[in-house]
């Protein structure tokens, strides 16, 4: 526990989760990040780094499935303690689900408890970012539910367990969908669309998408 005096409270770094579609550009937001950038990757989709010379990059395939949970904590872990990070990148934690989730599957007979040792170990990966200070970015595939979604809720989810979703973003400053339009790539922050969104870094609800960290540092400067 920290406990701040009045008037000490320290600034952390922001925590963004971006969803959508495949193809939307997710990956390439890291680029937007400043500083030494450590970026763990679950689905191989490196190519939209080719290039950068500031991301260091764990790519994990099939190899690494059974022990992933450990080995995810373990670098993290020394990742933080080595002090020489300013971001943190979870690319495709749709994947890392996944993953997670068959190594626990059947792990109790009552598969409620396997979901929620699912939830468990996501809810403290969150609050071990947000305990770190340091900038975080997450992203994840969508789940289109049609025009039906529109009643009573949104159309757009990340494409994770609900609960799951939750334990994980609840740390985070800002929860948006990617999407292209005319050529263009858009994040929507608006909670009032009905999708998963929110932003509590200030009052804007659509955005480009290579706004997504500049505009801000434009707005303090």
């Amino acid at each position: 526990m920290r406990v701040y005096e009045p008037g000490q409270i320290m600034p952390m770094g922001n925590m963004y989760f971006i969803y959508g579609e495949g193809g939307t550009g997710k990956t390439s937001l890291a680029k937007q990040l400043s500083g030494n950038k450590l970026l763990f990757s679950f689905d191989g989709s490196t190519n939209a780094l080719v290039g950068t010379k500031d991301i260091r990059v764990f790519a994990y395939d099939h190899t690494d499935a059974t022990t992933l949970q450990n080995q995810v904590s373990a670098q993290l872990n020394e990742a933080l303690m080595s002090g020489i990070y300013n971001t943190i990148i979870l690319d495709n934690v749709t994947a890392l689900q996944n993953w997670v989730l068959e190594n626990i599957d059947n792990a109790s007979k009552d598969n409620r408890q396997n979901y929620q040792k699912l939830q468990l170990w996501f809810r403290d990966l969150g609050m071990y970012l947000r305990a770190s200070g340091l900038i975080v970015l997450a992203t994840a595939h969508q789940i289109d539910n049609g025009a039906s979604g529109l009643i009573g809720g949104g159309r757009y989810e990340p494409d994770m367990n609900p609960k799951t979703f939750n334990a994980l973003s609840g740390p985070f400053d800002v929860v948006g969908r990617i999407y292209k339009e005319n050529g263009q790539r858009f994040i929507e922050l608006d909670t009032e669309k009905g999708n998963h969104a929110k932003n509590r870094i200030d009052d804007r609800v659509l955005i480009k998408a290579d706004e997504l960290i500049t505009a801000k540092k434009k707005e303090e400067k």
